[in-house]
């Protein structure tokens, strides 16, 4: 899959964003944090992440470049958040009381767990699968090539059969809860 260039105004202004909230912090915390690495590498639905022992932030391109300003004000200090509470209180809760303090009596934004940007363009596509009692089960791209290769099969919940590919069905674009067969 070729990734989404992200254009070099909003890269430019997720550095800048991540470097002004880092300063806000160690001027009230009254300490020095390392500028964490910033990279474009997240994917799917999750708009970013924050990898604690790497000191770095992953960004969605797509969302990014899809929401601009709305993404960098909400995503980027939400994830620099979750490193500032690792690096000063360890592991906790990742949207627990030290994160919310973090963002609202620090950083001076609101603690929003959750982003709310459309993921229409983001999300994966799924092909229906059949059970013996003619449910259809939505499976994921991954879990349909896993099958296509023989390295996987699912059953359905409720009739426990092994789910079979509808290839006549339109491939939509919501995946559900399967079990995997664990013969």
């Amino acid at each position: 899959m070729k990734p989404t260039r992200v254009p070099t105004a909003l890269q430019q202004a997720c550095m800048q964003t991540l470097r002004d909230y880092l300063a806000r912090a160690c001027r009230v915390l009254k300490t020095d944090y390392p500028e964490p690495e910033l990279n474009y590498r997240q994917r799917g639905t999750t708009a970013g992440s924050a990898c604690l022992q790497t000191w770095e932030i992953r960004l969605n391109p797509v969302l990014l470049t899809e929401n601009g300003h709305e993404f960098i004000q909400d995503v980027v200090p939400h994830e620099l958040a979750h490193l500032l509470v690792y690096r000063r209180f360890g592991r906790v809760a990742p949207h627990g009381r030290e994160w919310q303090w973090m963002m609202t009596d620090v950083l001076g934004v609101p603690a929003v767990r959750t982003h709310r940007f459309d993921v229409t363009s983001v999300r994966s596509r799924t092909f229906t699968y059949r059970c013996q009692c003619k449910t259809a089960h939505e499976l994921t791209v991954r879990r349909h090539n896993k099958v296509l290769r023989g390295e996987s099969q699912y059953l359905c919940r409720h009739c426990k059969s092994t789910l079979v590919w509808d290839n006549n069905a339109a491939a939509i674009s919501s995946p559900c809860d399967l079990t995997p067969d664990q013969s």
